[in-house]
């Protein structure tokens, strides 16, 4: 029974990393053709994405879009949590329902809000637009994993230390975020990594007026293809691994997954 687990996982595994694999197999390709296995090796690919201006403008937009966006978010969503925890207040749990709410919602139809707004208010096209869409889109992220890190409080510890005479404000500051500041920057990572690779919202909100890197490669395919495109996916595809694996090595990673350790009797 272990053995077949085992094997099907390993299926799995290998079945979800196909696509991971072909792609940086791509990117590798000496010829400017996509296929598949890669016709000689060459960097020569990866050299002309760090040499094209236009796509280091991308690059540097989306690095720029996904930072903002996850502090804002992180911003809306720590509050909320907070209150909802120390206070179980009627208009914190309502506020946490409007928190999760948007990333119930398909992205184009949030898109198209968003759209009509911005044009609406005359401001189609500004950084601020796409920046404020991703960070009320995603903070269910940060909202959602700074609970749980709420959550797994020892109340005890907050009673002594207000026992021991300090005040509101130090507590927070020294006992309360340092407990969740995993959990915060789980939040953000989550945040930064989505908003990197979000399109649709991001098209919507700027168009072409503020590129970012998934709207470039759109916009790109419409002149044919580049191995420069493989390129940046292989290199967004290092970014989110190592964030991820910096997740799982210093935060609570099953707790974020939805697994509760068990209570002690």
């Amino acid at each position: 029974m272990r053995l077949l687990r085992t094997a099907f996982m390993t299926l799995v595994a290998v079945f979800l990393a196909l696509p991971l694999i072909v792609i940086a197999g791509i990117s590798l390709n000496e010829k400017r053709f996509l296929s598949f296995p890669p016709e000689g090796l060459s960097l020569r690919w990866y050299g002309e994405l760090f040499a094209d201006a236009g796509w280091l403008a991308a690059v540097e937009r989306s690095l720029i879009v996904a930072t903002l966006a996850g502090l804002l978010a992180l911003t809306i969503a720590v509050p909320i949590a907070y209150l909802l925890w120390r206070h179980g207040l009627a208009y914190a749990k309502a506020l946490y329902g409007l928190g999760i709410a948007p990333f119930m919602l398909p992205p184009v139809i949030l898109a198209l809000g968003y759209l009509i707004f911005w044009t609406s208010a005359g401001n189609h096209g500004q950084l601020e637009n796409v920046v404020i869409a991703h960070a009320i889109f995603l903070t269910a992220l940060p909202l959602i994993t700074t609970s749980l890190g709420f959550e797994a409080i020892n109340r005890e510890v907050v009673e002594a230390a207000r026992t021991m005479g300090a005040g509101e404000i130090t507590v927070v500051r020294t006992v309360i975020l340092p407990l969740i500041r995993p959990y915060m920057l789980s939040g953000f990572a989550f945040a930064y990594v989505l908003s990197l690779n979000e399109y649709i919202i991001a098209f919507m909100t700027v168009g072409f007026t503020y590129e970012t890197l998934p709207v470039k490669i759109f916009n790109a395919l419409r002149y044919g293809y580049s191995p420069v495109m493989a390129v940046v996916a292989v290199l967004f595809m290092a970014m989110s691994v190592t964030i991820f694996g910096l997740i799982a090595r210093f935060g609570d990673l099953p707790r974020l997954l939805g697994a509760w350790a068990a209570k002690e009797d």
